[in-house]
C-alpha cells in the first residue's frame, strides 16, 4: 500500500509525526480532565491515572501539566513534519515556499492578459507582469531571419526561437539563473554566436516533432508563468514595401535600406494562427500591442490570417505601448501618432488605449542615441486623440547601461491597472495619469 512508504527510514518524518501524536493524547487528556466532556468509563481512567502521579486531589494541576505539554508538541510535531515534507519538494534555500503557494494559488486568479509582439521589447513587459498574474499568454512573432534565429531556421528548416527564448526566459521561475544559461552564447567554433536556448529549442524541436511541442516542454522545464505562443506555426517571410516602391525580404534587411517604410507583409499571406492564441485573445482581460519594433516584432502578429479580427471582436481592453524611442531605419522621426497610425493602416482600428512615456531620459542617453539616429518619440496628444484613442501617460523610463527600455514593473502595473478598471480592487498606485 501506498501510504505505507511514508513509513520508510530515513524520511525524518515518523518521528515529527509520533511526537505529534503524543502531543494529542497528552492534550486531549488534559483537556478530559479540566472539562469532564470525557465518557465516564475514560474519566475514571484519567482520574486513576492521574492520582497515581500527582496524588489525590490533583486532577485540575494534572489536566493543567498535560495540557501544557500536549499542546506545544502537537504543534511541534506537525510543524517539524511539514517541514520535513518542505524540504524534499523544494530542497533549494532560496527558494521560499510561500512565493510558491502565492505564484499557484494568487497568480492564478490575476487578470488575463494577452502581450503580441517580439524582441526585447515584450520580454521586458512579461518581466513585470509575472509578478501580478500568471495568466499571460505572449503571442510572438516568428518572421525573423538575423543571427543565430536565422542561421538555424536556414540550415534546420525550423522555426526561428530567438523571440520565443526571450519570452519563456522573461517568465522564467528561476529568471536570473536561467537567462545567464539559455542566453550565453559561444564565441568559438562552429557554434560560434548561437545562444544555448536557441540550440536546446533546435534539439527539442527534433526530439519531440515540432516547435509548439518543443516551446511547452521548455515551457515545463523553466515552469513559466503563463504562456508562450508562436503566433503561426507556417515558415513566413516578412516583406516591405518602401517609400520609394522598392520591395525588400527578410526582417532584417528591412531596417537597413533606411528609405522609410510604406508597408509591410508576410509571404504566404494566408498564413494560420494557432488556435490558441484566437482562444486566448477572446478570453482575455487585456490585450497589449508591444512594446517592440512597430513594423518588424508588432505588425507582422496582426498581420496573421484571424489575429486583427480576433482582436476586433474581443471584449478586452486593447493598449498599444508605444515605443520610448525611435528605430534607425524603420520609424526614423515617428511620433507616437505616427506608429498608431501605422497599425491602423495595416490592421485597422484595434486599439482602444495608447501609452505613451512621460519620463526624461538621460542627457548622455540621448546622446548616444542620437549618434544612432534614434530619438525620444513625441507624444503628439492631440493628433492621438483624433484618431480617437484614450491617451495614458506615466514615466516609464528604465536604463541600464547603454540602453534605455521600459521600466518592466511600472510598465506592469499601468497595464494592470488599465486592465482592472472595471472594478476589480487589486491594490496599485496611481502610476497613471490621463493626458
Amino acid at each position: 500500500m501506498r501510504w505505507l512508504k511514508w513509513l520508510y527510514p530515513g524520511l525524518n518524518f515518523k518521528r515529527w509525526l509520533l511526537l505529534a501524536f503524543a502531543g494529542l493524547l497528552l492534550a486531549a487528556a488534559g483537556i478530559g480532565l479540566l472539562s469532564q466532556l470525557l465518557p465516564f468509563e475514560y474519566q475514571v481512567v484519567l482520574r486513576v491515572w492521574c492520582r497515581e502521579l500527582f496524588g489525590p486531589g490533583r486532577a485540575f494541576l494534572g489536566g493543567t501539566l498535560f495540557l501544557l505539554l500536549g499542546l506545544p508538541a502537537l504543534v511541534y510535531g506537525i510543524l517539524r513534519a511539514f517541514r520535513s515534507v518542505v524540504d524534499a519538494l523544494v530542497p533549494e534555500k532560496s527558494c521560499n515556499l510561500a512565493d510558491i503557494l502565492y505564484a499557484r494559488g494568487y497568480l492564478r486568479r490575476g487578470p488575463r492578459i494577452v502581450v503580441i509582439g517580439g524582441g526585447t521589447g515584450l520580454a521586458v513587459l512579461l518581466k513585470g507582469l509575472k509578478r501580478y498574474t500568471s495568466n499571460i499568454t505572449a503571442i510572438v512573432t516568428v518572421a525573423d531571419d538575423g543571427g543565430s534565429s536565422g542561421r538555424l531556421r536556414g540550415e534546420l528548416g525550423m522555426l526561428p526561437p530567438g523571440d520565443i527564448r526571450n519570452c519563456l526566459v522573461a517568465l522564467a521561475d528561476k529568471e536570473s539563473l536561467m537567462e545567464e544559461l539559455l542566453q550565453y552564447r559561444f564565441k568559438a567554433g562552429d557554434l560560434a554566436g548561437h545562444n544555448l536556448g536557441n540550440l536546446l529549442l533546435a534539439a527539442l524541436n527534433d526530439m519531440v516533432g515540432g516547435f509548439r511541442e518543443a516551446v511547452q516542454a521548455l515551457s515545463r522545464v523553466l515552469a513559466v508563468r503563463g504562456q508562450v505562443l508562436p503566433v503561426t506555426l507556417d515558415n513566413v517571410v516578412l516583406g516591405a514595401e518602401l517609400a520609394d516602391g522598392t520591395l525588400v525580404c527578410g526582417e532584417s534587411a528591412i531596417p537597413r535600406y533606411k528609405k522609410g517604410i510604406k508597408r509591410v507583409f508576410l509571404i504566404p499571406g494566408d498564413c494560420s494562427p494557432l488556435p490558441e492564441a484566437l482562444r486566448a485573445i477572446a478570453e482575455a482581460d487585456a490585450v497589449v500591442l508591444g512594446p517592440g519594433s512597430l513594423y518588424t516584432s508588432v505588425l507582422p502578429n496582426l498581420l496573421v490570417r484571424g489575429i486583427a479580427e480576433a482582436l476586433a471582436r474581443c471584449r478586452a481592453v486593447r493598449v498599444y505601448v508605444c515605443n520610448i524611442m525611435t528605430q534607425p531605419g524603420e520609424t526614423d522621426g515617428y511620433t507616437a501618432a505616427d506608429h498608431l497610425q501605422a497599425i491602423f493602416a495595416h490592421a485597422g482600428p484595434l486599439v482602444d488605449i495608447v501609452v505613451v512615456n512621460q519620463g526624461e531620459v538621460p542627457p548622455r542617453l540621448k546622446a548616444r542615441y542620437r549618434r544612432e539616429g534614434a530619438v525620444p518619440v513625441v507624444a503628439d496628444v492631440p493628433r492621438l486623440r483624433q484618431l480617437g484613442v484614450e491617451v495614458v501617460g506615466a514615466d516609464l523610463v528604465h536604463h541600464e547601461g547603454n540602453v534605455v527600455r521600459h521600466h518592466p514593473d511600472r510598465l506592469a502595473r499601468l497595464v494592470l491597472e488599465l486592465a482592472l478598471r472595471s472594478g476589480n480592487s487589486l491594490p496599485l498606485p496611481q502610476a497613471s495619469r490621463g493626458l
